[in-house]
C-alpha cells in the first residue's frame, strides 16, 4: 500500500472510530492556505480538530511522534481559519473557544488489519 493510500485508509479507519466514539464528523481533509486538517468532529459543543497517522512499522518513529511542534502550529492556524470560516468563534466562546487538537495513531499489521487505535488528546497543550 502507498503512502498516499495508507493514508486515506487511516483516515477511514479513524472517521468510523470516532463515530463509534460518539463524535459528529463535520469535515474531512479541509483545506485552506495553512495547510489541511484531516478530520474536523464535533462532540457535546466542542469542535476538535484531528491529524491522522497510520504507521505499518514504528521504523521511522511512532505515529504520534511524527505530529511535531511545527506540525502541531500548523493545524492550529489551519483550524482557527475553518472556525474563522464556518463562523463557528461567534457562538459562545466557551463552546467554540481555543481549538481542541487530538492525534488518532492507527497501527496496522502486514496485512492491514488494524492492530492498535490510539487516541491523543489535546496534545497542543502537551507541546
Amino acid at each position: 500500500m502507498k503512502n498516499i493510500e495508507l493514508g486515506k485508509y487511516g483516515e477511514v479507519l479513524a472517521r468510523k472510530y470516532l463515530t463509534a466514539c460518539g463524535y459528529e464528523i463535520l469535515a474531512a481533509n479541509w483545506r485552506c492556505r495553512f495547510g489541511e486538517i484531516d478530520l474536523i468532529a464535533q462532540k457535546e459543543g466542542r469542535v476538535i480538530f484531528f491529524e491522522v497517522k497510520t504507521r505499518h512499522s514504528d521504523f521511522f518513529g511512532t505515529a504520534e511522534e511524527a505530529v511535531d511542534y511545527r506540525k502541531t502550529r500548523k493545524i492550529l492556524k489551519t483550524a482557527f481559519e475553518f472556525l474563522t470560516e464556518w463562523k463557528l468563534r461567534r457562538g459562545n466562546p466557551a463552546i467554540y473557544g481555543y481549538p481542541r487538537i487530538d492525534v488518532i495513531a492507527i497501527d496496522l499489521n502486514m496485512y492491514n488489519m488494524v492492530k492498535n487505535i490510539k487516541h491523543f488528546k489535546n496534545i497542543y497543550e502537551s507541546k
